[in-house]
């Protein structure tokens, strides 16, 4: 059993920045990977990012390719997405997701255990 909580959301102004953070807890973490994705008001979830706890290899959706950042601290079992240059369009709840044997997927469908989300609001 795995449990997620992410954290560090809030209300933004477009172009700022803004770090989530996935602090997992479980056995076997190491054996997972994970990903971010969100979910707006009347739309369906989506890709934000992904990657594994013992590589730097990361997938990211194209729409935020470039401005934001998945990165993971081991030492804390903490996942992060780090966003910069912020835009409405980004205003969802993200959650942070594990997937069991390590296999970097794109859906959501994969993944085996999901945080409660925090919301990400940005403002024009």
């Amino acid at each position: 059993q795995v449990q997620l909580i992410e954290s560090g959301g809030g209300l933004v102004q477009a172009t700022d920045s803004l770090r989530l953070s996935c602090a997992a807890s479980g056995r076997g973490l190491s054996a997972y990977a994970m990903g971010w994705f969100r979910q707006a008001p009347g739309k369906e979830r989506e890709f934000v990012a992904a990657g594994t706890w013992s590589s730097t290899r990361a997938y990211y959706a194209d729409s935020v390719k470039g401005r934001f950042t998945i990165s993971r601290d081991g030492a804390k079992n903490t996942v992060y997405l780090q966003m910069n240059s912020l835009k409405r369009e980004d205003t969802a709840v993200y959650h942070c997701a594990a997937s069991l044997g390590g296999i970097i997927a794109l859906g959501g469908g994969k993944y085996d255990y999901w945080g409660q989300g925090t919301q990400v609001t940005v403002s024009s």
